[in-house]
């Protein structure tokens, strides 16, 4: 062991010596299970100290993918323009952008906006933003898309999920996407970390429908009352999740980073 780590793992047991009866719980606490990794005994006593759960506040995390845990690498405007120039399209990026939005909140006449590839929806959106309906142009906007390059994890993203997940939470990715998904997931090497991966296009409903959510519960084996959501939408997310009983934090307001998650779900904060 080196002399830095030794000298860390006997202070405890010093204080332990001079005084054992006040010292004795918090030397026990300043182990870890591993008996290696020390804690300091003054971030525990102190003010504005945390310390782990001794269990997890939750026992599902349920995650919303594009605009969540998923984001873009660059505006939609900015993909849309740059990739059109070759197809003659010339509107403005701030054109495309009010196009886009327009596009997307419209109501779709279909059950579901996203089934099989989403090709379809997005057929629609693409034309209406960009005013280009050229085949080739659609093709290479979508292909750009389903792969891992166009997108990436809010910073943190990873080290979090991975610390919520071996303190025995459950994830699971409930999103309103396509096919595509579930490759993007493999690009960004976050797949194999999540217990289900719940897409709409495959189950048959989208968020805020209560169906997509219990689909996701039962799957993970959590009840809603122990679990929580993260998504970006107060309607999709919040709206649908609140209505079977499960607690919703919205990204960007609830929370802002991946490590507020980890320490809202890990982490008890002195009162």
């Amino acid at each position: 062991m080196p002399a830095a780590a030794a000298a860390a793992a006997r202070g405890p047991l010093l204080h332990l010596r001079r005084n054992p009866a006040p010292r004795l719980a918090a030397a026990r606490r300043s182990f870890s299970s591993s008996g290696m990794r020390c804690v300091s005994a003054a971030a525990g006593a102190g003010g504005g100290g945390r310390e782990r759960r001794s269990s997890p506040a939750f026992g599902g995390l349920l995650l919303d993918a594009g605009g969540t845990l998923l984001q873009l690498e660059r505006p939609v405007a900015q993909t849309y323009a740059s990739l059109g120039r070759r197809y003659g399209m010339s509107k403005s990026e701030e054109s495309i952008k009010e196009g886009f939005k327009r596009a997307f909140s419209a109501p779709w006449p279909k059950t579901l906006r996203y089934q099989g590839d989403g090709r379809p929806f997005w057929r629609v959106v693409v034309a209406e933003a960009t005013e280009c309906t050229n085949n080739d142009y659609f093709e290479e906007v979508y292909e750009y898309y389903a792969h891992g390059d166009a997108w990436h994890l809010p910073a943190g993203a990873y080290e979090a999920l991975r610390d919520i997940k071996d303190a025995g939470v459950k994830l699971a990715v409930v999103s309103n996407f396509d096919t595509r998904l579930r490759k993007l997931l493999k690009d960004l090497h976050v797949s194999d970390m999540f217990d289900a991966i719940v897409v709409s296009s495959e189950v048959g409903h989208e968020k805020p429908a209560p169906e997509i959510f219990k689909i996701a519960l039962d799957q993970i084996g959590v009840e809603a009352s122990k679990a929580v959501h993260v998504g970006d939408d107060e309607t999709a997310d919040k709206a649908g999740a609140n209505a079977i009983g499960l607690e919703c934090w919205l990204w960007g307001q609830d929370v802002r980073t991946f490590s507020e998650i980890r320490d809202q779900i890990l982490t008890k904060f002195p009162q």
